[in-house]
């Protein structure tokens, strides 16, 4: 298993104590920064980030071009739904559905952002000024999924749902890492049941992988100096 993906096995309970200041929480955590720290990255804050690792000197300066990796959604281990508004449960297709449907959703909202007027340019091969993002989502959990099936059932909820962005930037050409993200988010609760069906699910899922995206495209614009006072 390489580090990466023991970052995203070991997400469910990290999480628990990126958010939770009880004692039995911190061994998770431990685990999760040794892992995030591995290679010699170093724990940095980054404004609307929950735990974030850069290269010491490391700098984004020279990456005009981003490889966006395929991206793997992994569900709660908890999640064992039954379909919206109904006692059967969500069939093995219909999760599929679901993953990528997610996935799809993370990495369109990632290539809309960072090619948003023609700064950076999303391509597919290495070279020295491509920068490659692996852009993963760990305990994806939503509250009523719509499977699209017949009926006139409604539901409501508080919160369409939440998944964990785990995230590395490396160089295309030496897969040096330069940075490492986990970042926890839930959709945007009103504080009010509010009517839950597909188009809202996908709806919040794009709110929350913008959110995401715009974060990596402030850092890569303040690198660049774009937007700098003069």
């Amino acid at each position: 298993m390489n580090k990466l993906s023991l970052i995203l096995s070991g997400t469910a309970l990290a999480i628990v104590a990126l958010s939770s200041s009880v004692t039995v929480a911190q061994s998770p955590r431990a685990a999760l920064e040794e892992a995030m720290s591995y290679d010699g990255l170093q724990k940095t804050k980054i404004k609307g980030i929950d735990l974030a690792y850069t290269r010491p000197g490391a700098s984004l300066a020279g990456y005009g071009k981003i490889i966006i990796d395929p991206v793997e959604v992994s569900f709660r281990k908890d999640w064992d739904p039954s379909r919206s508004g109904s006692r059967m449960k969500v069939t093995a297709q219909e999760r599929e559905n679901i993953r990528s449907g997610v996935a799809r959703i993370v990495q369109e909202e990632f290539a809309k952002e960072l090619g948003k007027g023609g700064a950076y340019q999303v391509v597919t091969e290495a070279g020295p000024d491509v920068l490659r993002l692996r852009a993963n989502i760990a305990d994806l959990y939503v509250n009523a999924p719509d499977t699209m099936t017949p009926g006139r059932t409604r539901t409501y909820t508080i919160s369409a749902g939440e998944m964990t962005l785990v995230a590395e930037l490396v160089d295309s050409e030496s897969g040096q890492a330069i940075a490492r993200v986990v970042d926890r988010r839930e959709s945007q609760g009103t504080g009010m049941m509010t009517l839950t069906n597909s188009v809202v699910n996908r709806q919040e899922a794009s709110i929350i992988a913008s959110s995401w995206a715009r974060i990596l495209r402030k850092r890569l614009d303040a690198a660049h100096g774009i937007g700098a006072k003069k």
